[in-house]
């Protein structure tokens, strides 16, 4: 009887280790973040950044990012500049207080890696692939974001740049 215990529970173990889930770094997202925009005119920048970020660069499946920005924190050195932005014709903060940006799987590429995922703005979901950097505890990225995309300010399509460069530097820590 003994000698049957023994295997069976081995085998049991075995089994139940393979069930194991194996979860990536969580990360705190450090005070003195950058989210930056260029769109000629206007560009500025958000703060108000808060999130999930659990990346591990062993293991990419299990990493993932989860991040929001308040609307409202929109600076552009201009107040009226700020307060149109924040208005119904532009980005509606009352009505879509945040910007999220949730990935759906992160992979290796030559220069870094690259989050797919869906940027929810405005009101409209648009999925998008963000390369980026990981060095020195810094995740650091740039993406083109067409305003039109989201619906904002689609009544003036000629008004400045319909197209921002968005510039984003998060360092974090354990």
């Amino acid at each position: 009887m003994k000698r049957i215990i023994y295997p069976a529970a081995a085998i049991i173990l075995l089994i139940a280790s393979a069930f194991t889930f194996v979860h990536s770094q969580e990360w705190k997202i450090a005070d003195n973040y950058s989210v930056k925009f260029d769109g000629g005119d206007p560009s500025g920048e958000f703060s108000g950044l808060k999130g999930t970020i659990e990346f591990d660069e062993n293991n990419l499946a299990g990493s993932k990012f989860d991040a929001t920005i308040d609307v409202a924190s929109i600076n552009t050195g201009n107040g009226m500049k700020n307060t149109h932005a924040k208005s119904e014709k532009w980005f509606d903060a009352q009505k879509y207080p945040v910007i999220r940006v949730t990935s759906s799987a992160i992979t290796k590429t030559t220069s870094g890696y690259e989050a797919k995922g869906t940027v929810d703005m405005h009101g409209v979901q648009k999925e998008i692939v963000i390369p980026f950097t990981f060095t020195n505890n810094v995740f650091q990225g740039s993406i083109n974001i067409n305003r039109l995309d989201y619906n904002i300010n689609t009544a003036e399509p000629a008004h400045g740049s319909a197209t921002f460069k968005v510039d984003i530097s998060v360092p974090v820590t354990k």
